[in-house]
Formats: structure tokens, sequence, C-alpha cells
């Protein structure tokens, strides 16, 4: 699966927690959100530089196209994440183990690992059609 058909899946399945996601369409879409990320922060800061309305010590801070965004993007984020937890033939709710300190370095572990070959109880392998 390339950039662009992991973008279009992910965001094509926006709130869908079920079926399974390959490794390549879960961090293709790392990839995207991360450099989407790094544009919106230059577009807030070229056009909202000069305002502060939140101050957090020294730095000011207003990024709303940023935050709009990031909110968002958070509902596909967390789908894809559980549909990852699917590839592996894993419940989604291990998705809450990132919560704790060391659980993110378990889900970036977890994520790296190749899902299931051939169908399991969540579905078809999603790597069967490509």
């Amino acid at each position: 699966m390339g950039f662009t058909q992991a973008i279009a899946s992910v965001l094509g399945k926006y709130a869908t927690f079920e079926g399974r996601a390959p490794r390549s369409e879960y961090w293709w879409w790392v990839l995207f959100t991360i450099l989407l990320n790094w544009v919106l922060s230059f577009a807030d800061l070229a056009l909202f530089g000069a305002f502060s309305f939140i101050a957090t010590g020294d730095v000011h801070v207003f990024t709303p196209l940023t935050t709009i965004v990031g909110i968002a993007l958070i509902l596909p984020c967390i789908a894809v994440a559980v549909r990852r937890f699917h590839d592996m033939n894993r419940t989604g709710w291990w998705v809450l183990i990132g919560l704790t300190g060391i659980g993110a370095l378990v889900l970036f572990f977890w994520f790296m690992v190749k899902g299931t070959e051939g169908p399991n109880r969540f579905g078809e392998d999603p790597l069967m059609r490509y």
C-alpha cells in the first residue's frame, strides 16, 4: 500500500474500528500526520505569529490551524491504531496501554510487527488485495 492509498484508506474509514490495517497503512498515516502538523505549525506561525492569546512561560502559543486539524484527526488516528491491533489478531483495547509511560514504547514495537497472514477473527488479510 502506497502513501496516497493509505491516506485515502484511513480517511475513508474515518471512524471505522472494525477490520484490519496493515503496517504500511499505519506508518504512512503516521508520516502524513507528522508532515501535516509540521506544515500547519509553520502556517500558524506565519499567520498568527504576532498574536499571542495563550502564554506558556516566555513562549507565546496560538495554533488554531494545528489545533483544529489535530482534533479532527484524533478519531481516525485511534481507529487506524485499533485496526492495526486487529491485524495482529489482538483486541483494539490494547491501544489504552499507550496511556501509560512505558506503554508508548510497547505500542511502537507492536506496530512494527507483521500482522497475521491470511484471515483472522477480525477479517481478511488486507494485504491480499495488494
